[in-house]
């Protein structure tokens, strides 16, 4: 079975695949044929940052409350086979995370959307994918940042396999040029069975490590997890033959601060979504002026957001 992260989905036997990151692909799936149109209608785009902050107030949210996209899947869900065990199977464009992926949605994801509840790597991944396919694709927002897949990159299987995990970050950063020019590269990191996210964003050339996190604390308390960045972009800039001007700085960034237990995933994606919209590579180390906190209503938006995608995309 793949690697999931902080989600539970009772596969059927003939599905379990050891270390491998997703099993086949089910009879019930999303081709390549709606990744085609999706790239045909947002290449026509050219959007400035600033423009795609202000976009995603034209999706109406009262907090607290189900809205009328969410309703509208949620029935959707309801009506469909996956509320009797089926799955969809999702194909993302190389451009998402480097290479070619495909994620696995299950009843109990779409359930994490519904009911505010602690997201796992599902959820996380197919916000991505919409991010790139809505905010960044067909414009030089693509040149400026990527996207790790946290399937491929957690505490999990750093403790297993570190050596691994440091080459397959390394490959991440391969796959996207010579990363000479300032780009960030964002990894949504799981602390492990279903803990806690945390934001680790990657700037190569200037070797700076942004650490963005809902909960007080730093770094420190994932040394391994540092430790395997820190090697992988040494080893990257080896391979590049890059001269190592300084040290790997790391920054604790002062971000919008969670007041429950289940925000942490919902954190992430909204500290990627604005990080993306303001356009921003040097992330202030107090956080943006425009979001010194996060209200219930900034993470329903990412909530109808992604509802309107699924619903879009036909993928139930």
């Amino acid at each position: 079975m793949r690697d999931a992260v902080g989600s539970f989905v009772g596969w059927p036997s003939d599905l379990i695949f050891p270390d491998a990151e997703t099993p086949t692909r089910p009879t019930h799936k999303v081709g390549k044929g709606i990744s085609r149109r999706i790239e045909s209608v947002a290449s026509q785009k050219e959007v400035s940052g600033r423009k795609l902050k202000s976009a995603a107030k034209d999706i109406p949210t009262t907090s607290g409350t189900k809205s009328q996209i969410m309703m509208r899947l949620e029935k959707m869900v309801d009506e469909s086979d996956i509320m009797h065990g089926a799955i969809r199977s999702i194909d993302f464009d190389e451009g998402v995370f480097g290479a070619a992926h495909f994620e696995i949605i299950a009843k109990e994801d779409l359930q994490q959307l519904f009911e505010h509840d602690e997201l796992g790597i599902a959820v996380i991944h197919t916000y991505i994918w919409y991010m790139y396919v809505t905010l960044m694709q067909g414009t030089e927002l693509c040149n400026r940042f990527n996207f790790i897949a946290a399937s491929r990159i957690n505490a999990t299987l750093i403790t297993k396999n570190p050596t691994s995990v440091k080459n397959d970050l390394v490959d991440r950063f391969m796959a996207a040029g010579d990363n000479t020019t300032p780009s960030l590269y964002f990894l949504p990191f799981n602390s492990g069975n279903g803990g806690h996210w945390v934001l680790v964003a990657m700037d190569l050339s200037r070797l700076i490590v942004y650490y963005l996190d809902s909960l007080s604390g730093d770094w420190s308390k994932y040394p391994n997890m540092k430790k395997t960045v820190d090697a992988a972009i040494i080893k990257f800039r080896s391979k590049k033959n890059y001269r190592n001007r300084k040290d790997i700085t790391w920054v604790r960034v002062e971000c919008p601060q969670q007041n429950n237990s289940v925000d942490c995933g919902f954190f992430v994606l909204r500290f990627m979504r604005d990080i993306i919209a303001l356009n921003c590579i040097d992330i202030p180390k107090m956080y943006f002026e425009e979001y010194k906190s996060y209200s219930r209503a900034h993470l329903d938006e990412l909530k109808d957001e992604l509802c309107q995608f699924i619903v879009d995309q036909r993928i139930i």
